[in-house]
């Protein structure tokens, strides 16, 4: 027999017993290693790296969001593109210094496919935020969407876990009303990608256990769904502004 706190245990019911796994409030596996939060910043600096080489204006015009190129050549993939391009140095440092000290902990929080699914809706409702209320002639660049969207859902799981968000909040209201102030800045985008990611904080961290997985995935697909509908109509909006412009553009 084995000693325990109270009394004595069979080896054999002690050796087959089984360790329940431990998961977080999102439900997702307990990780080691915020390795998605790595890969995002090392495809980001690339990606700077490479409109550094190509040129940032001329890589912009390559690969940035802008609205005439969705509404007259369907070019939708910019919509993520342009969420991994910056406009400069300071930029590109403020974004991936955010990423560095909130994303360990988001993807602790909600594991590894959570992560990019909060990543990656935020980067698209930050892009389809600026594609409709942007002017159409705008060129759109920067995963400032995205990072807005990382502290929305870190304001969002911080308050269920009871955790101190004091300083997040000071930083996202400064930014806020920054982007505001500062002109070039596309405010649209940040708004958007904060929306998105707080919405999607919630579906994760929110969710009840039963069913948990499946409610997540719908609340997910639901908010894709929406992000979809929204650019359509946007681009059958221009589409009908640009047609007398834009010779052979369908309506």
């Amino acid at each position: 027999m084995i000693s325990a706190s109270v009394g004595f245990q069979c080896p054999s019911c002690v050796g087959s017993a089984k360790v329940s796994a431990v998961h977080t409030p999102a439900g997702a596996p307990v990780i080691s290693q915020p390795y998605v939060t790595f890969t995002l910043l090392a495809i980001n600096v690339a990606v700077f790296l490479l409109q550094l080489s190509v040129g940032i204006d001329e890589s912009a015009s390559q690969w940035g969001m802008w609205p005439v190129g969705i509404a007259a050549n369907g070019d939708y993939w910019t919509l993520m593109s342009s969420a991994f391009m910056h406009g400069s140095f300071l930029h590109i440092a403020f974004n991936m210094y955010v990423l560095w000290i909130m994303g360990p902990t988001l993807e602790r929080i909600l594991g590894h496919s959570r992560f990019v699914a909060l990543y990656l809706l935020a980067a698209l409702g930050g892009s389809v935020a600026s594609y409709v209320f942007s002017d159409f002639r705008t060129v759109s660049v920067g995963a400032s969407g995205a990072i807005f969207g990382l502290m929305g859902a870190f304001v969002v799981a911080g308050r269920r876990l009871r955790y101190d968000i004091t300083q997040v909040l000071v930083l996202l209201g400064i930014n806020l009303v920054f982007g505001f102030l500062q002109p070039g800045i596309d405010w649209r985008a940040h708004i958007g990608g904060l929306v998105v990611g707080a919405l999607i904080a919630a579906i994760f961290v929110f969710a009840p256990r039963r069913n948990q997985v499946w409610i997540q995935i719908a609340g997910c697909s639901a908010v894709l769904v929406v992000l979809i509908v929204v650019a359509l109509v946007r681009t059958s909006q221009l589409q009908e502004l640009l047609s007398g412009f834009v010779p052979g553009i369908d309506t």
